[in-house]
């Protein structure tokens, strides 16, 4: 069956496009409670997959589960035992899983390597490499057996290329896309197929505010004069588009950006 659904966000003009219902597939999204996560969610469930909305905060992810009908389903993914739980009651209510979106991830401080808080590169790594690896892991089995299981992980233009205050994001996300450029070779004799969306500079509602620190000021800076940052909306169809394409097709690396954005170095601003 195929079902019509809008490209964009509900106030855009856009158009609309066609894809495969999705009822009956089985997703997990990680980071729902916000940004990219949430919007990823919204896009899913409009596209008829059954999304189990995966977070810490548990009164986002009820209000979300309302709006959407997807599944509350609160864990912190940097846990084993939550992560154990999410996974033995997902498998345990569907019996399966089709596809796994690892979203979660953040950033902390903008300090250069010889000002390095330990604290803040520890937790970044714990978020962003050792959630991620924890999750697939536990979720593996199950993709495996599906026979055409999907895992796509969120980096960051930041897995790409360094710069100056991006040490200890870039260390994190370069370790996440060399994780997930392992894990592509060694799933795909299973049939897995890794995905990887590294998005440039996206304007949601915290993602630059925790990284400075509750600091409205200067995460309003960020995105100073730039005209149309991408939104949590414009990822989300990516990575929409990833999971829905027939299973034989693998978008192994997408690197997204908004066209103010020529480079990571390079910023247009008005």
């Amino acid at each position: 069956m195929l079902v019509s659904v809008s490209t964009m966000s509900p106030d855009t003009n856009a158009g609309e496009r066609t894809v495969p219902s999705h009822a009956g597939e089985i997703a997990v999204v990680t980071g729902a409670s916000t940004g990219i996560g949430e919007a990823a969610t919204r896009r899913l469930c409009a596209d008829g997959w059954t999304v189990y909305a995966v977070a810490r905060r548990a009164e986002r992810l009820d209000a979300l589960a309302r709006e959407t009908g997807a599944i509350a389903a609160p864990c912190d993914i940097t846990s084993e035992a939550e992560v154990t739980a999410l996974r033995d009651r997902v498998l345990g209510e569907q019996g399966r899983i089709d596809a796994l979106l690892n979203i979660s991830g953040g950033a902390r401080g903008t300090d250069w390597v010889a000002d390095a808080k330990d604290e803040d590169w520890e937790w970044m790594y714990r978020v962003n490499v050792l959630g991620t690896m924890r999750i697939t892991r536990a979720f593996l089995p199950a993709l495996r057996a599906n026979g055409q299981g999907t895992v796509l992980n969120l980096t960051s233009l930041a897995s790409q290329r360094g710069y100056e205050g991006g040490g200890g994001y870039n260390a994190a996300k370069f370790a996440q896309h060399g994780l997930t450029e392992a894990l592509r070779l060694e799933e795909a004799e299973h049939n897995v197929r890794v995905v990887e969306v590294a998005p440039g500079l996206v304007h949601t509602p915290e993602f630059s505010l925790m990284r400075l620190g509750g600091d409205a000021e200067a995460a309003a800076r960020v995105y100073a004069g730039v005209r149309e940052p991408l939104t949590a909306e414009d990822v989300a169809e990516v990575c929409a588009f990833a999971v829905n394409l027939p299973h034989h097709v693998n978008l192994d690396l997408v690197t997204v950006k908004p066209v103010a954005q020529a480079a990571i170095h390079k910023l247009l601003r008005e």
